[in-house]
């Protein structure tokens, strides 16, 4: 798998700087094309939708097509989809491309291409799959921070040059980044394929039979059980999204739209660290301890910032859960496809993702009504609060699955 791991990081740090690049080119974009909030609205669920159902199709269908040719074939929509976002306003073009799973709002998305990511890298040694899942994460911030810095280029390009393409056209650069990582990930090796006994396959061997795929379908109930806190901890999630932190930094102590980008690009980097970190803690106190132990004292920063007195204490707790809040991510990945076989990983992966996405829209929709019948912190308080509630259910009812060490 070192020569598979490699690409595949490799892919993910492609997809991640278009992400990142995408995210705010698309939220620019939008506001400027006359579409209605209502219309925008639309687009973005779309987007939270086609990664979930998307997510949901690879579980079903990947290990019986082909892990290597689904991904190849996710890669290309997701080129076209960013063709349509760059060349046209029409809504329901916009909503087409969006419900392909294929975009996202977040470099490190838990769409269709990562489930089939992490039932890839599932293949690699136990002894080092963690820290394989902490590198693959790692990456995404990195490339994702990256991505939203070069956002900045478009326009002020255009503001030196008249004659540079809108904002929209420098979208035409998902086609591109698209065939970059195609070729990229058309070097992986059959090993990365579920082979017809139902475990990882050995280079040559044939793909899945029907049967085995077949199997994918049937999710056991501790995935359930994992899938339906994932959501509790996502909906929790919701009313803490990166736009609404802005807002309320903004609303709370007049930080501006410039120094919230400086905290956010170091957000990045400190969340690329600690996934690292993540991989060698688990090593040695294991998965579940890592996704519970982490995330309790991040949320209890979370539920101070609010409270702070000041714009560089609150900064400064926002930046102290940084270091903590992510650390959860690689050890869950890695939890989630050692607690089932390995004919089932995919589907696992496809499950526990789309529980996550269709957990957290609700969880921002309600932020706004919280905040103006409750008061300004609670949001947090609540976020906090419900991701406290997950981390002791998840202790409860998973301590007696813990995954030894790496």
């Amino acid at each position: 798998m070192a020569t598979d791991l490699r690409l595949i990081l490799t892919v993910q740090a492609v997809r991640a700087l278009g992400y990142g690049f995408g995210s705010v080119l698309l939220g620019t974009t939008l506001a400027a094309s006359g579409l209605s909030a209502g219309e925008v609205g639309l687009v973005f669920a779309a987007i939270i939708a086609g990664m979930a159902a998307g997510s949901l199709v690879v579980g079903r269908y990947a290990d019986r097509v082909g892990r290597r040719r689904t991904y190849l074939g996710l890669l290309a929509v997701m080129g076209l989809a960013g063709a349509a976002f760059a060349l046209t306003d029409a809504v329901w073009l916009l909503v087409l491309a969006a419900l392909t799973g294929t975009l996202s709002t977040d470099s490190n998305e838990s769409g269709p291409m990562t489930t089939l990511e992490q039932s890839m890298l599932a293949g690699t040694a136990p002894g080092g799959r963690t820290r394989a899942f902490g590198r693959y994460n790692a990456v995404a911030y990195l490339a994702g921070a990256a991505g939203a810095l070069l956002a900045a280029l478009p326009g002020a390009i255009r503001h030196t040059w008249a004659w540079a393409p809108a904002e929209q056209r420098w979208l035409l650069a998902f086609p591109i980044l698209a065939a970059g990582a195609m070729l990229v990930a058309a070097r992986l090796s059959d090993t990365v394929e579920l082979s017809a006994t139902g475990a990882p396959a050995a280079v040559g061997a044939p793909a899945a039979s029907d049967a085995t795929a077949a199997a994918v379908g049937a999710i056991s109930p501790a995935v359930r059980r994992l899938a339906a806190l994932f959501a509790l901890d996502a909906f929790a999630g919701g009313f803490i999204v990166q736009a609404f932190i802005v807002f309320w930094f903004g609303r709370a102590f007049g930080a501006s739209t410039q120094t919230m980008g400086v905290v956010f690009f170091t957000v990045g980097l400190l969340q690329a660290g600690s996934s690292i970190l993540a991989g060698r803690l688990a090593g040695r106190i294991g998965l579940l301890p890592t996704m519970v132990f982490t995330h309790i004292p991040s949320n209890v920063l979370l539920c101070l910032i609010p409270v702070a007195g000041s714009l560089p204490v609150a900064i400064g707790l926002l930046l102290a859960r940084a270091t903590l809040s992510q650390m959860d991510v690689p050890a869950r990945q890695a939890y989630v496809v050692s607690v089932v076989d390995p004919a089932s990983r995919t589907a696992a992966a496809a499950y526990t993702n789309s529980a996550r996405y269709l957990g957290r829209p609700a969880g921002a929709a309600l932020a706004g009504s919280v905040m103006g019948g409750v008061g300004l912190a609670a949001p947090f308080l609540l976020a906090g609060g419900l991701k406290i509630v997950y981390d002791l259910a998840l202790w409860v009812s998973f301590r007696s699955m813990a995954i030894r060490p790496d």
